[in-house]
């Protein structure tokens, strides 16, 4: 099955896939192209080219297909399973690692890792998220809480919520902070620029992030982070716009930055109340061995 999605152009000019991108906000410019690709997209009932430039009164026809379904199988990844109970799961996530399958990663996720290592998951998100409280990038490491039922998950869900859970954050940064600690607060939004990206913007979700440097070196400061908030992004966001661009991050640090597994960013510390017993547990993963391996070389050129 397919559906239809129809755009008449009034005065808009240039490639189509770009016309189309900003048409069509709830689609990516990479899902565009595919399309044209596939030859799913036809101007005036005649399929088109990348480079078709559009003009006013052009009847633009996408058909677009049905989602395929993703299949959630149980792989053997080896997960880092730092703590587990009836209730709750603590899992130190590798770099590289995405969090639950999407169309793009299909496989090789947190989640295909923990049904081959966790007997029993929560239900509570869609069927692609069992168990899955909150997420981190795939890019950054470290220390994330998973619930085993559905009791635990509404129960560590509005520790997040309350902001009463502590996650705790270690960044290796550029550039050479001047002062020993600070507070960003600015609003989060998807980027005018593009779509992909998040960014500091009017009118955007409040987002806090407090920060305190642990060890300066050449062109690069080593900070502790505590989120108030968890905008998508949000620590690699408000460093960009505070002018100091988290190492080694594809998306929002320089070109010229530090060779490692993506953004030098590890979620270090994790805190909750047991949702079943009241205890208070917290939980300190190490920094993955190419961070600890790169603040090694930097302290040597010192």
């Amino acid at each position: 099955m397919e559906n239809e999605i129809e755009v008449i152009v009034r005065e808009e000019t240039g490639r189509i896939d770009k016309v189309l991108n900003e048409r069509l906000k709830d689609h990516s410019r990479s899902q565009i192209q595919q399309w044209i690709k596939d030859g799913q997209v036809s101007v005036d009932d005649q399929p088109i080219k990348a480079n078709y430039k559009v003009s006013k009164g052009d009847k633009i026809l996408i058909r677009v297909p049905e989602p395929e379904e993703l299949e959630l199988l149980p792989e053997d990844l080896q997960l880092d399973i730092v703590y587990e109970d009836e209730d709750v799961v603590v899992v130190n996530k590798p770099q590289g690692m995405v969090v639950h399958p999407s169309a793009g990663h299909p496989k090789g996720t947190l989640v295909n890792g923990l049904l081959h290592q966790i007997k029993d998951l929560s239900t509570i998100n869609d069927v692609v998220r069992p168990g899955i409280v909150h997420r981190i990038d795939k890019d950054t490491s470290g220390l994330l809480m998973v619930a085993k039922n559905d009791q635990a998950h509404e129960a560590l869900a509005k520790q997040l919520k309350d902001k009463t859970s502590l996650r705790k954050y270690v960044a290796l940064v550029h550039g050479e902070i001047p002062h020993e600690k600070g507070r960003i607060e600015a609003p989060i939004g998807r980027s005018k620029v593009d779509r992909k990206m998040q960014a500091v913007v009017e009118g955007g979700k409040p987002a806090v992030t407090h920060f305190q440097v642990l060890q300066r070196y050449k062109d690069f400061t080593l900070i502790e982070l505590q989120l108030e908030t968890g905008r998508t992004h949000q620590i690699r966001v408000h460093m960009q716009y505070i002018g100091y661009p988290v190492a080694g991050d594809p998306t929002y640090g320089p070109k010229k930055t530090l060779k490692g597994n993506g953004q030098f960013l590890h979620a270090k510390l994790l805190g909750f109340t047991h949702p079943r017993t009241g205890e208070n547990l917290v939980f300190e993963a190490p920094l993955p061995e190419i961070f600890q391996k790169t603040l090694k070389q930097l302290q040597e050129k010192d």
